[in-house]
C-alpha cells in the first residue's frame, strides 16, 4: 500500500513542479533560476508541515508516503538545482551562482524549520 500512496504522490509532485518551475521562470524571465528555487522551497514547506504534524500528533504512514516521499521528493529537484548553478558560472554568472547555492540551502532549511514549528504550534 505505501508504494501505491509513493506513485500517487509522485503522480501530483513531478507534474506540479514542471508547471511551477515553468510559469515563475517564465514571469520573471531573469538568469536566476527563480522557478527552481520556488519549488524547491515549496518542498522545503511541505515537508516541514508534516515533519511538525508528525511530531505534535500522529500521522498515518499512507499519507506520510504520499506526501514527504512521493509528493515533496518529486516536487523538488536537486539535480536541476545543481545544473542550474554549474551553468551560471560556466556563463559567468559567479555571483548569482553563489547566490542560487547559498539561497537555496539556507531558504529551505528556514522554510523547513519555520513550518515545522508552525505545524507543532498550530496542534499543541
Amino acid at each position: 500500500m505505501n508504494w501505491l500512496m509513493v506513485i500517487l504522490g509522485a503522480l501530483v509532485g513531478a507534474p506540479l513542479r514542471y508547471l511551477i518551475d515553468r510559469t515563475v521562470q517564465a514571469r520573471l524571465g531573469t538568469a536566476f533560476p527563480w522557478g527552481t528555487f520556488t519549488v524547491n522551497l515549496l518542498a522545503c514547506v511541505a515537508l516541514g508541515l508534516l515533519a511538525g504534524f508528525s511530531t505534535a500528533t500522529t500521522v498515518p504512514a499512507a499519507l506520510q508516503h504520499l506526501i514527504g516521499t512521493g509528493l515533496c521528493a518529486t516536487l523538488s529537484t536537486y539535480s536541476t538545482f545543481s545544473v542550474e548553478t554549474i551553468r551560471l558560472t560556466e556563463n559567468g554568472a559567479t555571483l548569482l551562482a553563489v547566490a542560487n547555492a547559498l539561497g537555496s540551502v539556507l531558504a529551505g532549511l528556514a522554510a523547513l524549520s519555520l513550518s515545522s514549528h508552525l505545524a507543532i504550534a498550530l496542534l499543541s
